[in-house]
């Protein structure tokens, strides 16, 4: 049954995503904020409603939402929520909470020249050619103001926003320093690694960001707070957080290597890589599964561990088969 704890309120929603339900939050600050809001389904809207009148509360209460980031199962029941709510977050939200058809056209020309170069071949360009399909549980909405790195949110003296990109270029978290409380979204899970996902070039920049340096990044500046629990975007809470966080750098860094090892027998592009990871996601998880390889290979040319050749399309390699 839900209830408060220490001010804040758990809501589970259904999502019809494979990472399965979204945990969205209740904040009981000088306004009652809601972290997060769900997809865009009725079956999340109608769970928000019912365990919302659980608390003795409806969607008319809430005074305010902070988005940690645009994801579709955190952002998308904002359209459900009357226009008058109003919405927190990164301002690397506002182009994916509300597309425009220039932003469009932009992502489709990302994928399709980068997947490309990544050597896919042309029976599978069909699939990132309608990239509406990616905003089909997402919202139309923006924001109504920017939060960034330390800021306090309106309405909540006693929290302080922490940059957290890297699963999303937009995402936050927000700390409660008296008792060691973050609200996460996805820059750690218990169950699961989030994946990196890839997004063209934030305004102002002309090459995409390598998330997964970032998130590493993340994870590790997550340890220079005293985080005493973590309440995260799906699953259950964190009270060991140097223990994960350690033990997903070193997943991670061995996935790459394995990556290394293959790279040191032959040259590969990144489809034949990412094929070999996923052997039996790659075609349903396109877009998720060539994020990940991506940034297996960003990790090692970070480390110096392998180099690129040719053109179309990029051929990769270990500098120890030299």
């Amino acid at each position: 049954m839900i209830k408060w704890n220490n001010g804040i309120a758990k809501i589970t929603l259904p999502t019809p995503f494979p990472v399965g339900d979204v945990n969205v939050y209740l904040i009981k600050g000088e306004k009652l904020t809601l972290v997060d809001a769900g997809p865009k389904t009725e079956e999340a809207w109608n769970s928000l409603n019912e365990q919302l009148g659980g608390l003795q509360l409806t969607p008319e209460d809430i005074e305010q939402v902070i988005l940690t980031h645009d994801h579709p199962d955190h952002a998308g029941l904002f359209d459900f929520f009357p226009d008058s709510l109003e919405i927190y977050g990164h301002p690397l939200n506002e182009r994916w909470i509300h597309p425009t058809e220039g932003f469009f056209r932009e992502i489709e020309s990302f994928f399709k020249e980068l997947f490309q170069r990544a050597g896919l071949p042309k029976e599978y360009l069909p699939l990132i050619a309608n990239t509406k399909e990616m905003f089909k549980y997402s919202c139309s909405r923006s924001l109504t103001g920017h939060l960034h790195e330390g800021m306090t949110p309106p309405g909540l003296s006693d929290w302080k926003v922490i940059e957290t990109p890297g699963h999303a270029q937009s995402q936050i978290a927000l700390f409660r320093e008296k008792d060691g409380v973050l609200i996460g979204g996805d820059v750690i899970l218990a169950h699961v690694s989030p994946n990196p996902l890839l997004e063209p070039p934030v305004p102002g920049n002309e090459e995409r960001s390598k998330s997964q340096l970032q998130h590493n990044h993340s994870m590790l500046k997550l340890l220079s707070y005293p985080i005493q629990v973590v309440y995260a975007g799906h699953g259950t809470e964190i009270f060991q957080l140097k223990e994960l966080v350690e033990k997903r750098l070193s997943s991670q860094h061995e996935r790459a290597m394995k990556v290394n090892g293959w790279l040191q027998d032959e040259q590969l592009t990144v489809f034949e890589i990412c094929q070999r990871l996923f052997p039996s996601a790659y075609k349903r998880e396109l877009f998720m599964t060539m994020s990940e390889t991506i940034a297996q290979l960003d990790y090692l040319a970070s480390l110096g561990e392998i180099i690129r050749e040719g053109n179309q399309p990029v051929l990769f390699h270990s500098k120890q088969s030299n």
